[in-house]
């Protein structure tokens, strides 16, 4: 029943020192687990995730089984599972994990169906793929709430909630301060820049680098390309972004134009045909492109296939398509996530908070369910600052706290002189 082999005891030993190496970095879930060990929160409540299955997401689950959940783990991309550490969560936590790298789309819709069979009363997502599977087979009932991990994700949610079609209620981990602000910024910037560098090894400094939507992601990836040495194009639709990237710095084209010069394409939208087929009779030969979204529709693929005489492996997560005018185009990773498909994800540092906010999300979702409406709501700020607070305290920072008479002044409506 459960999709990983455990045979291989060195697989999973493997991912067991692995997952204990990220924990280190995680001072925030621990603490959290430690007190869910204690208080059992969560007992006896059945939990469906649908995550990237890393390291990071390891220790996520082994917070929520000390806490007392059931949870089935399966992966929400069909190139981000570590198999290593799927191998470990289910030899050595007993956490049933359906998932393997480089499984083919049937297969991810197989898996996604054996994780929703424990008929789950939470639902723990990273791009909506359980909350849109559970609503069209219709298998709402004794669903508490769930919990969605990805900007992706909750457009999806918010899209089907103002259409009247969502069925219970849902927590934007996404928009939380202490997941966006650092993960989506500091986390994909940093790990999107590592899966281009194994997947290519080529030399940033002195690139063209074209970042496609200036978002928390974009922002991020922008930030860390220019931090080595690129020439960073920013392309945007959204005006008041397109004045952001230009405040900081950033040259900003519309992508006909950045197609001319690019080097390095990344997008980092959340839309389809980013990069379009016009967009290819443009590039330079040799133009690399990869996709830092969530899914692979970012950049027009099959665009490419029809445009392409020919096509070849020729490194491991690079596609060379060679064009009819044999202009040479570079895809990475067939355009699925860059930094979870050619490289590990994002640091356990960043996803110490985003896992937190998951963590204690279920734990408010199973305390307050009967009041909460079938709608997307935000992260409470109290969780908010109470994981900000503990993060600062794992890294030994001190903040001051306001008196009594600046507690006062800023409730009062007498301010001033």
């Amino acid at each position: 029943m459960i999709a990983h082999n455990i045979k291989d005891i060195d697989l999973a030993k493997k991912g067991k020192l692995r997952i204990e190496w990220a924990a280190q970095e995680m001072p925030v879930l621990k603490s959290i687990a430690e007190r869910f060990k204690r208080e059992k929160p969560l007992k006896g409540c059945r939990i469906s995730a649908c995550l990237h299955v890393t390291t990071e997401t390891a220790v996520l689950m082994e917070t929520l089984k000390a806490g007392g959940a059931e949870t089935f783990l399966c992966a929400s991309n069909p190139l981000s599972t570590q198999d290593d550490v799927a191998s470990s969560l289910v030899r050595f936590s007993k956490i049933p994990v359906f998932a393997i790298k480089g499984e083919d789309r049937k297969t991810y819709y197989k898996h996604i169906a054996n994780t929703l069979s424990i008929n789950p009363q939470i639902t723990m997502d990273d791009g909506a793929d359980l909350v849109s599977t559970l609503h069209k087979d219709k298998r709402i009932e004794g669903v508490l709430g769930g919990t969605e991990e990805t900007t992706t994700g909750v457009i999806r949610l918010r899209a089907m909630a103002e259409k009247g079609l969502l069925r219970y209620p849902i927590i934007a981990v996404n928009d939380a301060y202490t997941k966006y602000l650092f993960d989506n910024r500091y986390g994909t910037g940093q790990s999107s820049i590592d899966g281009i560098l194994r997947a290519t090894n080529r030399l940033i400094a002195g690139s063209n680098f074209i970042v496609s939507g200036y978002g928390w992601c974009g922002k991020g990836i922008a930030m860390r390309a220019k931090g080595m040495g690129a020439r960073v194009i920013v392309t945007e639709v959204n005006p008041v972004r397109a004045l952001e990237a230009t405040m900081d710095g950033f040259e900003v084209l519309p992508i006909r134009e950045a197609s001319r010069i690019g080097d390095i394409f990344v997008t980092a939208t959340g839309d389809i045909n980013v990069i379009s087929g016009e967009c290819f009779s443009l590039m330079k030969d040799g133009a690399i492109l990869c996709n830092a979204g969530h899914f692979d529709v970012e950049i027009s693929i099959d665009a490419l296939e029809k445009m392409a005489k020919s096509k070849r492996v020729i490194r491991d997560s690079v596609v060379e398509y060679t064009l009819r005018n044999n202009k040479k185009i570079y895809l990475l990773a067939e355009g699925r996530l860059i930094n979870l498909s050619a490289a590990e994800g994002h640091p356990s540092g960043v996803m110490d908070m985003s896992f937190a906010n998951q963590a204690l999300c279920v734990e408010y979702i199973i305390k307050n369910y009967k009041r909460l409406e079938k709608k997307v709501y935000s992260v409470p700020e109290r969780i908010d600052k109470e994981i900000a607070r503990l993060k600062l305290k794992a890294m030994g920072i001190n903040i001051d706290v306001l008196t009594r008479e600046q507690t006062d002044y800023l409730h009062s409506w007498e301010m001033g002189t």
